[in-house]
């Protein structure tokens, strides 16, 4: 029996385990030794199945890819026609976490960098299927997919050949069977009887006598890709995996909705202007962010990595630019991860500065990083990115100032554990880092349409708590203020300032965020007439977080002019507060682990100055959350009310 079928019978029935994204697909970088490496990407391929596809960033370099059912060591090219060929410091091992390669140059040359994508076998997401042709018409060809294949890509292994492939969205979905396109070609589609004319269905694909896909005595391998097809999340009805087809306007761009945010998208022109275009895979670990940086390489093409402006992920989809205005196929992948953390260090690190790479040790793949020098602070102090934005653009918290695109040191989301920049290989450095998660922390890029009381969609899956909202560009009435909304203020008239000690500021009717939906699914982006959070043309980010059992806690208290303690539902304490008061002017005063939360080591910076850290016995983590032992006005004031963040 093979693992999908286990799986058919095991995770996919019976009402048993969730699964998510995040445990059957990977985007994986690394660096190569010449030597050997264990990648490991939390994927099970030893006793489910299925296939790795590497290629190198930096070299030219033919594509690599591997997969359970023909063997470890059994490499095939995506850009070539070649057989299969045995290479014996390939992928030598596919692993319960993931796999393990030797010291072939093409995936594992010294200092080069290189891109893995792992697809799991599962039900509603992708199967391995190989077989021997028979030279005959009308084969039908079993699979286990589980649902009806939106792709099925197909090369014979044992002789040359194309790389066949069958996509829903060829000849715009009109009779897709009757039509192919070559996975290691520029070439637009074809018609011929590949596929005898036939539709897959859940159960079987049909292919017709030609040589290329069924060939007496030849062997083949297809793999098979779902659509739409549900089987994820906590309930088993979400989506993942989309294959589908768009139309450029008149400018070469897109949106498209799929009802999930997308992390690796592959896509092809297949007949027009844009039919003799290459596949193109983006994703967001190499980058692909709201900048004119992203990161593509090319299946049909031995070729590194390219850089151009070619779109961004949205919170609904993707959407693509500078293409002809002709149809294209594609393959997303929806971003992960899908379920709820149970612990904060699964998806938030504080960290002081390191010589060596990454800079910011996290222990995961960092989405937000906010952090500074804490010593000796300057002008510029409180730099927020972020992998959405791009790896050149930071912001402010101590100003109204508009995005500085010139941060060119790039690679500082290409670390699989952390954040690397050469500006914080030192103590003296402080940085908090961000997984986005669901109920923990969201993140969304979105332009202003003008429209008053609007909403913008997120994916943090419950109400946002807390949320900081920041225009990106410049222009209009110029730089504006961080508005912040908080669960607990006194009326939709009121927001606060990040870059402000201002305490509750009534903005007017409505406040800053208008009266748009807040929902588990929409935040309310502000009205048309102001500059802050809604104006047309302009572009804005939000930061959203929630809480979170046993991971974060988004609250208030009233202070009491005496040692309290705040219980956030913890059970190992904080290792990140961060205290506003709100009735009064007080500064956004931040504590962590990293630089000591207990007594007589418990510093306290504030990202509303520049002003270097101090030390002053004032808030200390404690079992359940953290204590509050200074009487200060900022944090502790007898009736003073107060906002907080805490992260376990």
């Amino acid at each position: 029996m093979s693992s999908t079928q286990q799986l058919l019978l095991g995770e996919g029935a019976g009402g048993a385990a969730p699964v998510y994204v995040e445990d059957v697909f990977s985007t994986w970088l690394y660096t190569g030794n010449d030597s050997t490496q264990t990648i490991t990407n939390g994927i099970d391929l030893s006793t489910k199945g299925g296939l790795v596809w590497m290629k190198s960033r930096t070299d030219i370099a033919s594509h690599a890819l591997y997969d359970t059912v023909r063997g470890a060591t059994q490499e095939l090219e995506s850009q070539a026609t070649n057989a299969q060929t045995t290479r014996a410091t390939g992928l030598t091992a596919f692993n319960s976490n993931g796999f393990s390669i030797g010291s072939r140059a093409t995936i594992n040359s010294i200092s080069q960098g290189y891109a893995s994508w792992t697809f799991r076998e599962q039900p509603k997401f992708f199967d391995v299927v190989t077989y021997t042709g028979n030279g005959a018409n009308n084969r039908q060809i079993a699979h286990n997919l589980g649902s009806v294949p939106g792709c099925i890509m197909v090369k014979r292994t044992n002789a040359s050949s194309d790389w066949y492939v069958y996509h829903r969205g060829l000849n715009g979905g009109t009779n897709p069977q009757n039509y192919y396109i070559l996975l290691n070609s520029t070439a637009a589609q074809g018609t011929y009887e590949v596929w005898e004319n036939t539709a897959p269905t859940s159960t079987v694909f049909t292919v017709d006598e030609f040589s290329s896909v069924n060939g007496s005595g030849d062997t083949f391998v297809a793999y098979i890709f779902a659509h739409d097809a549900g089987g994820f999340g906590a309930a088993g009805t979400d989506n993942v995996i989309s294959c589908g087809s768009f139309t450029p306007d008149v400018y070469g761009n897109v949106t498209v909705n799929l009802g999930y945010e997308a992390q690796w998208i592959l896509y092809k022109g297949i007949s027009g202007a844009g039919g003799t275009d290459s596949w193109v895979i983006l994703d967001t670990m190499r980058g692909w962010n709201m900048t004119t940086s992203d990161k593509r390489l090319f299946p049909n093409s031995s070729g590194a990595e390219n850089t151009s402006s070619a779109g961004y992920p949205t919170a609904t989809g993707f959407q693509v630019e500078n293409l002809s205005a002709s149809p294209y196929i594609y393959i997303a992948i929806r971003r992960g991860p899908m379920k709820v953390p149970t612990s904060g260090t699964s998806v938030f690190a504080p960290a002081l500065g390191v010589s060596t790479t990454p800079n910011m040790v996290a222990g995961f793949p960092v989405d937000s990083f906010l952090g500074g020098d804490r010593d000796t602070p300057t002008s510029t102090n409180w730099k927020w990115w972020d992998r959405l934005r791009g790896n050149v653009a930071s912001l402010l918290t101590t100003t109204t100032a508009a995005e500085d695109t010139s941060e060119y040191d790039y690679g500082q989301f290409q670390s699989m554990t952390g954040f690397k920049s050469g500006n914080y290989d030192a103590s003296d450095k402080i940085g908090w880092m961000f997984r986005r998660a669901p109920q923990f922390f969201d993140e969304v890029c979105y332009t202003g349409t003008g429209t008053s009381n609007s909403s913008v969609n997120h994916n943090l899956g419950v109400v946002p708590e807390l949320f900081f909202v920041k225009r990106r560009n410049s222009g209009g009435s110029g730089d504006v203020n961080w508005g912040v909304y908080s669960k607990d203020r006194p009326s939709a008239d009121y927001n606060l300032i990040l870059n402000s000690t201002t305490g509750w500021y009534n903005a007017g009717t409505n406040g800053w965020f208008g009266t748009g939906t807040l929902s588990s699914t929409l935040f309310p982006s502000g009205n048309a007439s102001a500059n802050f959070g809604n104006l047309s043309g302009g572009t804005y980010v939000a930061y959203l977080f929630a809480t979170c059992a046993g991971v974060s806690k988004v609250g208030s208290y009233t202070g009491t002019g005496s040692t309290q303690t705040i219980n956030c539902g913890f059970t190992g304490g904080a290792r990140f507060v961060l205290i506003k008061r709100t009735d009064s002017t007080g500064d956004w005063y931040v504590w962590d682990t990293a630089r000591g939360m207990v007594s007589g080591t418990d510093p306290s910076l504030l990202l509303n100055s520049t002003a270097a850290e101090v030390n002053a016995n004032s808030v200390y983590t404690a079992t359940t959350g953290f204590q509050i032992v200074s009487t200060a006005s900022g944090i502790n004031a007898s009736g003073g009310t107060y906002i907080f963040l805490a992260i376990a």
